[in-house]
């Protein structure tokens, strides 16, 4: 079977499943307004960064929520999946850092892993490529 032998649309299988599952983690944060941006941005503050906590957790849903529509179509990928890597980075440690189990960790680790391997994978060639040559 010639098609199972397919990188190409492995990956792409595998974007678009992680890029759901953050459009569906991310949605209710981007569309919770300036009070849940805040409460989100409040994680900066383990990693000594206590100003603007509203910015910061706008920045962590657009990351997710838009992060995750760039991850399906492949558009921006490099940068999409830096800002994904980022924000589950910072969600990983405020989670261990807070005293929280590995349960309460692993999610954000596992999508910061996953994150970093998309970096070195990149988004294979079945991607949305509007416009351009």
């Amino acid at each position: 079977m010639k098609w199972l032998d397919n990188k190409d649309l492995g990956i792409l299988i595998f974007r678009v499943g992680i890029g759901v599952m953050f459009l569906f983690h991310g949605f209710p944060k981007i569309s919770g307004g300036v009070e849940k941006w805040a409460a989100l941005g409040e994680s900066m503050s383990h990693l000594g960064i206590s100003f603007a906590p509203a910015f910061w957790g706008f920045c962590a849903a657009l990351a997710e929520c838009g992060g995750g529509l760039l991850l399906i179509t492949g558009m921006l990928f490099r940068p999409a999946i830096s800002a994904l890597l980022f924000t589950m980075g910072v969600a990983a440690w405020m989670k261990y850092s807070t005293g929280g189990s590995f349960k309460d960790f692993a999610w954000p680790l596992e999508m910061a892993i996953i994150m970093l391997s998309f970096l070195f994978i990149g988004p294979g060639k079945y991607t949305l490529k509007i416009g351009l040559k």
